[in-house]
């Protein structure tokens, strides 16, 4: 499906604004199309009836705005019911066809581009072609058609296909309010595990050395608490007592349940012995599962990295007391704090952006697989803000504890033209924008922006929908602007 269709017919003298003298090529057809998968930009020969004319196409790839390098490609100019064409197998350089066509007769007509490139095939429709008697009506009417734009810049395809280079359309989507602030990266409590001591006594680490950030294994062994040695609360005597306790109520229920079948032994005795007996190997099961030769070992409940060391070697703890946070690392909590100026706005937030501070690394909610999992619905004289809680995965290695912007996304009906952040150049307090006049000529244009959800940002004047913009490389056509480089035919072959 053809996405967009142009044709622009500019002279290389207009093109080069600020330069007086004439240019010594002749006016040249500007054509410019696009499909679903490919951009083709050709100059050419105004076409003429019975005359050869040369084009020069450039193909590029819109999912990068890279350069064909293989792939067969036909071109077809048809008036009316009659037609020619030809097929160039590969490319006269690279991104490059070069074709050569001789219209039979005048009048108005259609290219139509052929591609079949190796990972992609496409049709491409440039309408409106036209075919003239004599060479004085095309140079004519070229010349009429010429554009001129007094802060122009020339940009070359082959320059373009070197670099980080894009356009796209600016769009007009809907745009609802933008709540900039900043949030602090959380574990999830889902994703980790508090360690605590069953037992009061000395904390003794394992052979290894066990800090924050170590990677654990599920099960393996961190510590031990030891209490032999010590009067009170002591595992081995426990252990000890526990066992005598075990074997006495064990013999005791046994011999009166031999008693009771010849009722010497009345049934609540037995149940008594019975119950006794029960707690008696409930305890020593507990003591011998979880406590050898008077110590309790510590194990990691879950595969994944030391979060927090909560005790030292050689320190004592009671029973109860936190030792060690094993966290997997793999969800995270991001907390942002509101003014309570926004509550009406969090029942409608659809998504977020958050940008690394230290990196400026950007990440949407939808890339992090996240979800807006709660926010506050009071607040208080201690902490007068709401907090907003968003559920990530952590695939871009995010750090627990510290600090990233966050844009949060509203839902509205308000439409809005928007473009790409990257698109936006800076200078002393103005903004401007890149617009595509052909994919070698640009137009450096004022624009006033509005909000920005950190990916996309409102443009409120200097943009309409449609318009093409450089979305990638804005800068770099600046500085191609502004080292003189106005010929646009400096880097192809007539």
């Amino acid at each position: 499906m053809v996405m967009l269709l142009a044709i622009t017919m500019i002279s290389c003298k207009t093109r080069q604004s600020v330069v007086a003298e004439e240019h010594p090529h002749d006016e040249n057809l500007q054509l410019t199309a696009y499909s679903d998968a490919f951009e083709v930009y050709a100059e050419a020969k105004p076409f003429v009836a019975g005359q050869q004319s040369s084009i020069l196409a450039h193909f590029s790839f819109l999912k990068n705005f890279k350069p064909i390098t293989e792939g067969r490609v036909t071109i077809s100019l048809i008036i009316g019911t009659e037609g020619i064409r030809q097929t160039l197998e590969k490319p006269t350089r690279t991104g490059i066809y070069e074709f050569f066509l001789t219209p039979a007769m005048a009048g108005a007509g259609k290219i139509i581009f052929d591609i079949e490139a190796p990972d992609a095939k496409s049709q491409i429709v440039v309408p409106d072609v036209r075919v003239y008697s004599d060479v004085h009506d095309a140079q004519h009417n070229a010349a009429d058609a010429a554009m001129s734009s007094s802060n122009g810049a020339v940009f070359t395809k082959e320059q373009s296909w070197k670099l980080d280079f894009a356009t796209e359309e600016a769009r007009f989507e809907s745009f609802g309010k933008v709540i900039r602030t900043v949030a602090q990266i959380l574990p999830s409590q889902a994703d980790q595990r508090v360690v605590v001591a069953r037992t009061g006594g000395i904390v003794t680490y394992s052979a290894q050395e066990i800090v924050e950030g170590k990677i654990v294994n599920e099960g393996e062994q961190l510590f031990s608490v030891e209490s032999k040695g010590m009067a009170d609360n002591n595992l081995s005597v426990r252990l000890s007592e526990a066992t005598a306790e075990y074997n006495r109520a064990k013999a005791e229920y046994e011999r009166k349940k031999d008693l009771a079948k010849d009722n010497i032994v009345s049934q609540s005795e037995l149940l008594r012995a019975e119950t006794e007996y029960t707690n008696a190997e409930a305890n020593y099961s507990n003591l011998r599962a979880n406590f050898s030769l008077g110590r309790q070992i510590i194990s990691s409940p879950i595969k994944g990295y030391v979060a927090k060391l909560m005790v030292q070697n050689g320190q004592y703890v009671e029973t109860g007391e936190p030792i060690v946070i094993v966290s997997k690392n793999l969800d995270m909590l991001i907390k942002a704090q509101l003014q309570p100026k926004y509550y009406p706005l969090l029942g409608s937030i659809v998504s977020a952006t958050f940008i690394n501070t230290s990196s400026n690394l950007r990440y949407s909610l939808e890339e992090l697989d996240g979800k807006v999992l709660s926010y506050g619905k009071s607040t208080d004289i201690e902490n007068p803000l709401i907090p907003v809680f968003f559920k990530v995965k952590n695939s871009v290695g995010l750090l627990s504890g510290s600090f990233i912007d966050v844009f949060i996304k509203t839902q509205s009906n308000n439409m809005a033209i928007t473009i790409p952040n990257e698109a936006i150049i800076e200078e002393m307090g103005n903004y401007f924008v890149y617009t595509q006049l052909t994919p070698e000529f640009f137009e450096k244009r004022v624009i006033r922006k509005g909000v920005t959800d950190g990916y996309r940002t409102e443009v409120i004047e200097g943009v309409s929908v449609g318009e093409r913009i450089v979305s990638k490389g804005a800068i770099l056509v600046k500085l191609a602007q502004a080292s003189g480089a106005l010929d646009a035919h400096s880097g192809h072959v007539h």
